[in-house]
């Protein structure tokens, strides 16, 4: 079950609200919520009508699915391991930790069946899920994962993703890129950094969002979130004044 499907639970038992006066509130027959829940067929829409009628906002629910969690889990380094010396194997792994089907894997990319039940089979081998009957998946990572720091698969793929996602125009593939530098104080520093830390959790809110999606229906996104003390080339390139020796 979802994250968020189960924390929606807990909210309607913490609130006393009933299957039954859900179904009032949002005009379903209560077998009709009731199948909602325990198939998790929720629509994004449907999601939003659910939080509004419990006057909880989607990201509330979210960041609440979010914090029942553990805290951002990390593969095993042998698991990472693993998938860095396998480049069609790791891509195999983040179809799969984002919710695509084996036809889906099958009818979108030139893999046979049999190529995506071994490479699934390998993948529940190092642990990162299981490969259940009925051509059913299930992750056993959090949703909130994150690459090691400088471990095996960033140190592989790392430059050449980020250099990757960087090279075409931005607005020509659909998407924006900005770059902005002025002088701020320390303070001001810390408030934007808090601001891209959330924009970042706001990505994998989104995604556990749309994942109740099917693949045809999303695409992956690259978000680039960076901050740091930098000195522009043209300005460091001046010549600094040597202190007044008589001063």
């Amino acid at each position: 079950m979802s994250p968020l499907i189960s924390t929606l639970k807990r909210v309607l038992k913490t609130r006393g609200v009933t299957y039954a006066d859900l179904a009032q509130r949002i005009s379903l027959s209560e077998a009709s919520v009731k199948r909602l829940f325990s198939q998790g067929t929720f629509t994004l829409e449907r999601l939003e009508q659910v939080c509004a009628a419990l006057e909880i906002d989607v990201f509330e629910l979210a960041k609440l699915a979010r914090g029942e969690q553990a805290r951002a889990q990390e593969l095993t380094v042998k698991q990472e391991q693993a998938l860095a010396r396998d480049r069609v194997l790791l891509g195999v792994f983040y179809l799969a930790y984002n919710g695509w089907q084996i036809g889906d894997i099958v009818s979108h990319y030139e893999l046979t069946r049999l190529q995506v039940f071994s490479l699934l089979r390998k993948l529940d081998g190092i642990g990162v899920l299981d490969l259940l009957p009925g051509d059913q998946v299930r992750i056993k990572v959090a949703r909130n994962l994150r690459l090691r720091r400088r471990g095996p698969i960033e140190l592989a793929y790392g430059r050449a993703v980020v250099g990757e996602f960087l090279r075409p125009e931005f607005d020509q593939v659909g998407g924006m890129f900005r770059f902005e530098f002025r002088e701020l104080s320390n303070a001001s520093f810390e408030v934007l950094k808090r601001k891209l830390e959330r924009i970042a959790d706001e990505v994998h809110e989104l995604a556990e969002l749309d994942s109740m999606l099917p693949s045809k229906d999303r695409q992956t996104v690259g978000v680039a979130v960076g901050l740091r003390p930098w000195t522009v080339s043209m300005v460091s390139g001046l010549p600094v004044r040597k202190a007044d020796a008589s001063a």
